[in-house]
């Protein structure tokens, strides 16, 4: 019996931040052969029962959500007509909106600012909120123009732990398969904060050893998932430093940043408004 891929899920709002993450999820719900499915979460009940009767007919939470679904799924058509799409319109908060919706979802996808003005909305910090507690990967579209195109050909993995990482590794290695790309697997080190000046003027060489036990990690981290992609060349970087310099300064030459509990897509380019964490 043939079985039914999962869908990408599209947090939508209506935002320019929302057709972003619309139109980056077409192309890699085509690029993968997944079906689309567009999500729209309000609380308009609470804001309808607030309401007089006439007003509430007038200014219906419900059909603008409605019709935000509506006009995201002929967005979709337009873009690809054979794309399999489905909406709902939620009546929930945005937050346990999006998780209920990655219990079956192959992947969330958000914008990474919505509709401010209004409460309950999906985007934002939301997609970063979702992606702290989601049991699927967490998509946060933003970038540059190159980036959204898939133009810089290489897909970047923020190396953390091996057991907390092991997720994360694949879905980088299969996005680069899929894109046929390489994926740029880079883990930042640092020399602990007890060396001395005096202890690394005595010890033959601390930042070969310390660069030596970030390049082993990689390795480990890289080895089963590598063995199973034998067409993908790949590419391993210990850099000292943080691991946000060094991500946001690798990411400009990025169409996907990877980084273990959430996926942001060329989210790490610009300082953002918001913080992410790169380690557990």
């Amino acid at each position: 019996m043939e079985t039914t891929a999962l869908p990408l899920v599209v947090g939508v709002d209506g935002s320019d931040g929302s057709l972003l993450a619309i139109d980056w999820a077409v192309d890699e719900a085509t690029r993968n052969g997944l079906p689309l499915r567009l999500v729209h979460a309000s609380l308009w009940e609470r804001y309808e029962g607030a309401l007089p009767t006439m007003s509430r007919e007038r200014t219906s939470e419900k059909v603008l959500a409605e019709h935000i679904v509506g006009s995201a799924a002929e967005r979709v058509r337009r873009h690809n007509p054979d794309l399999k799409v489905s909406t709902a319109a939620v009546a929930a908060e945005a937050v346990s909106a999006l998780l209920d919706e990655g219990t079956n979802a192959a992947a969330l996808v958000t914008g990474s600012r919505g509709r401010g003005e209004l409460k309950g909305t999906l985007l934002g910090s939301v997609g970063l909120a979702v992606a702290a507690r989601a049991s699927c990967p967490v998509i946060v579209v933003r970038g540059d123009k190159a980036a959204l195109a898939g133009s810089h050909g290489r897909v970047l993995l923020g190396a953390g732990d091996p057991e907390s990482s092991r997720e994360a590794v694949r879905f980088a290695f299969r996005e680069a398969e899929a894109r046929g790309c390489e994926p740029d697997v880079v883990r930042a080190w640092r020399r602990p904060a007890r060396e001395t000046a005096d202890d690394r003027a005595s010890a033959a060489d601390p930042a070969h050893q310390h660069e030596q036990r970030a390049s082993a990690l990689l390795d480990t981290l890289v080895a089963d998932t590598a063995a199973e992609h034998p067409t993908v060349r790949l590419r391993r970087t210990p850099i000292e430093g943080s691991a946000r310099k060094v991500l946001v300064g690798r990411s400009a030459a990025a169409d996907l940043a990877v980084v273990s509990h959430c996926t942001v897509h060329n989210s790490l380019r610009q300082p953002p408004e918001i913080d992410i964490q790169l380690e557990p």
